[in-house]
């Protein structure tokens, strides 16, 4: 398998509790975001990656009548539960992708990969010039499984790929920069209340009004910036604000099992 879709999902976020379950104009959002990835051309299969606890059944459930596969692993060192599944299926390339980005569109995963150098390590939108919630990254399953061995902060275990980003001078690192300009400032991922307000409304207009189930990132661009009211609906949140949690609240790890 050359490239393996993982999207990192679970129920227990503390912000907009069971987000990846809400409904979205009669699908979950996870179904949603399970199915506009594998529209993608090259791809050879989609995942869906979730930790042990209970409160993850019902996304089993989804997957099993979805027909998708799922990988199961630690709640909180994420970058174990990615592993623990990759080394499985060994694929050489591992997308990873977050199931609270329902408007993720697959033009833009295919044009990744095909701009994806041979000697590069780590793919993705470092330059965040694309609007929050098309968010994608693709690593070299040998650049990650090091990753995996040689991480020692929380932080880069709980957000998978932090260790790559941070170690320019091991990795090789490819912005993938947005082909129509910046719109970075625009949030279209789902961790608040507001966020899911917003992506319903855009799903409102193109699966209820405009009967298209297959808009792109350009006409969601297109209809938000017609509509800046419902633009600023979640205009006050900041991007990457879990992140900067877990960085603040970062401790050494044991990994001299691994």
């Amino acid at each position: 398998m050359k490239y393996l879709a993982m999207i990192q999902a679970r129920c227990g976020s503390t912000r907009l509790p069971n987000k990846v379950l809400k409904d979205l104009c009669g699908k979950p959002a996870l179904q949603r975001m399970i199915e506009r990835v594998q529209r993608s051309k090259l791809i050879d299969e989609v995942m869906v990656v979730t930790s042990i606890e209970k409160n993850n059944l019902s996304i089993l459930k989804l997957c099993a009548d979805l027909g998708v596969r799922v990988g199961i692993g630690s709640e909180d060192d994420v970058l174990d539960r990615f592993y623990q599944t990759t080394k499985l299926i060994k694929p050489e390339y591992i997308i990873r992708l977050t199931a609270d980005c329902p408007c993720f569109d697959a033009e833009l995963l295919d044009q990744a990969i095909m701009a994806m150098e041979s000697d590069t390590d780590y793919m993705g939108m470092t330059s965040e010039s694309f609007a929050d919630g098309l968010d994608l990254e693709i690593i070299k399953l040998d650049a990650f499984e090091k990753s995996w061995r040689e991480a020692d902060h929380s932080f880069e275990r709980e957000h998978v790929t932090q260790y790559i980003i941070r170690h320019p001078e091991i990795f090789k690192l490819q912005n993938f920069e947005s082909p129509i300009g910046y719109f970075g400032n625009q949030r279209w991922t789902v961790d608040e209340p507001e966020d899911f307000e917003l992506v319903k409304r855009i799903y409102e207009h193109f699966e209820l009004e405009m009967k298209n189930d297959s808009f792109g990132y350009k006409d969601i661009l297109v209809f938000l910036n017609e509509h800046p009211e419902i633009m600023a609906l979640n205009s006050k949140f900041t991007r990457n604000e879990g992140l900067s949690k877990s960085m603040k609240e970062d401790q050494i790890v044991d990994i001299s099992n691994q």
